[in-house]
């Protein structure tokens, strides 16, 4: 099992209510909305068939950039595959080719729709760890 992101438990225990709220339905769980400064990504989740009247209502979620980060890199959201030739002995190899740095790439390089896979990225990350955590567990 690979863990990204740490996930407190008291977060774990707030994720499993909203899970066993949407029936198990992992795709009714939707972001409301979303923030970021210097130290990390809120991200505020709701169900998709009860969207909520605020954000105070929704399942508020703190995630530190250096965890976003270390799932952008994974995800290679900041980079992109590349055919290069070799300075020296001329012959042509695939590569990833960096962007950015990841939260450099997200905050000034993404588009509004990468910035999203980003953020859709991160919740199928939390939801598949919650998940193994507990099958692992047992």
């Amino acid at each position: 099992m690979n863990t990204i992101i740490r996930i407190p438990q008291k977060l774990r225990n707030e994720l499993w209510w909203l899970v066993v709220q949407v029936d198990f339905d992992y795709s009714r769980i939707t972001i409301a909305d979303h923030e970021t400064n210097d130290d990390e990504i809120t991200i505020w989740l709701e169900d998709k068939h009860d969207f909520k009247n605020s954000l105070d209502e929704c399942l508020r979620l703190n995630i530190s950039l250096k965890q976003f980060a270390r799932l952008i890199k994974e995800e290679g959201l900041n980079s992109y595959e590349s055919t290069q030739m070799h300075a020296k002995k001329k012959f042509l190899y695939k590569t990833r080719v960096m962007i950015n740095e990841a939260i450099g790439w997200y905050i000034n390089d993404a588009s509004p729709v990468e910035q999203g896979w980003a953020r859709e990225a991160l919740l199928k990350q939390l939801l598949t760890q919650l998940v193994e955590t507990e099958i692992f567990a047992i």
